[in-house]
């Protein structure tokens, strides 16, 4: 076997978790390969939006390693090449009745606690942030160290500057088999590769990795629409989340009708910088089927007009869907497989892979070197947390 097929590490998947991974593996000295069954950014990562955010996070351990992900982010910045629209203009989460803007409340004082920088928004600032808003939004909240990047630039960025540290990329390599015995054996349709240790970053296909060694990875597609708004008068200069989102990606009560919420959906607004603007967002199990559901699209438009009426005579140019990497306890799985030494998976992201991208890639690159002390902690994240049977 030629020498160029071989590798230390190989890291399957080229999304943004794939790409972050490859970056820091990279520099931190590892020969690595990135094999991608399409081309970079082709799959989730560009079919979501570009959020870097705290606001959505539950305080605790997801909260904090969404931070620790924004330092990296904002360090990525100014390290990498090939710039990827960063815009570090916090973000909001509007309240649209008295009941959430109590649990707004009580959201920014948890937050506060833990050391972020959360702050309470009442119905005059949000008129100060856009003319747009409906008259009786009662308020929200603001997380000042939020940011926006584009997903699909991040990625070529983070693949364009590992490439300079040595990284070898394979597209058009889609995975058929791995098998394991004093190395991996990684077959693809465009040639077979070994490694001494191999990244399963497949994000929603993850699960079709781990079939190849007899794995059980319990990840789950979680579909989701995204209108895209044609230029215009800004309707907001940085993103909009309504509180409700958070009951969705939780999966907690909200007031709301059932149309909406049978769909999952809830406002998010996000501004590009080409100044056009995203419109989220919906939440549903409905296997890998990735069609668009124009019942889903129009729950999603009545949705941004209770937030936003005079929106009525915008121009939508277009919808398109993605699948978000969901597991029950709503973290990613970033471990090494004890049973298959080695074998690391980096998938499970949900709706967060933007945000915990950078921090999934250092972690990864850590626990690939042994490091003890390690940027955030791993229990949390371990895959045996699925296999572990608790003690009575």
């Amino acid at each position: 076997m030629s020498k160029k097929n071989h590798a230390e590490v190989v890291i399957i998947g080229g999304g943004i978790v794939g790409c972050a991974i490859a970056y820091y593996v990279a520099k931190s000295g590892i020969d690595c390969v990135l094999i991608e069954k399409d081309d970079i950014a082709s799959g989730t990562s560009s079919r979501c939006d570009g959020n870097v955010t705290i606001v959505d996070k539950d305080p605790g351990f997801d909260s904090l390693m969404s931070l620790k992900s924004q330092e990296l982010t904002v360090d990525l910045s100014g390290k990498l090449d090939l710039g990827f629209e960063y815009r570090a203009l916090g973000s909001l989460l509007v309240c649209e009745n008295d009941v959430e803007m109590e649990a707004a409340k009580k959201w920014v004082d948890t937050q506060n606690a833990a050391g972020l920088d959360f702050r309470l928004l009442d119905q005059a600032d949000l008129r100060a942030e856009s003319p747009y808003f409906a008259h009786d939004i009662p308020g929200g909240l603001e997380c000042r160290t939020d940011s926006l990047i584009n997903p699909y630039l991040f990625c070529y960025s983070l693949i364009e500057k590992a490439k300079q540290y040595g990284l070898r990329v394979y597209t058009k390599s889609e995975v058929t088999s791995i098998t394991k015995k004093e190395e991996f054996t990684i077959e693809t349709t465009n040639g077979t590769f070994t490694a001494k240790k191999v990244v399963n970053a497949a994000g929603v296909w993850a699960p079709f990795i781990g079939k190849m060694l007899e794995l059980d990875i319990p990840i789950i597609p979680r579909k989701g629409h995204i209108i895209v708004g044609a230029r215009q008068k800004p309707v907001m200069m940085r993103n909009v989340m309504e509180f409700g989102y958070l009951m969705n990606k939780f999966g907690r009560d909200r007031i709301v009708d059932p149309v909406t919420e049978k769909h999952g959906v809830a406002l998010v607004l996000e501004p590009t910088e080409s100044q056009n603007f995203l419109i989220g967002s919906s939440r549903e199990f409905v296997g890998y089927n990735g069609k668009i559901d124009m019942n889903v699209v129009q729950t999603m438009a009545r949705r941004a007009l209770r937030f936003y009426p005079k929106m009525d005579d915008f121009t939508m140019i277009r919808t398109y869907t993605g699948f978000r990497p969901w597991t029950a306890d709503h973290l990613p799985i970033v471990s090494e497989v004890d049973s298959i030494p080695g074998f690391f998976i980096a998938a499970g992201h949900e709706g967060d892979g933007i945000s915990l991208a950078a921090v999934t890639g250092k972690l990864i690159e850590e626990l690939i070197r042994g490091v003890s002390d390690t940027i955030i902690p791993t229990t949390p994240l371990r895959f045996d947390r699925f296999t572990k049977v608790p003690v009575s």
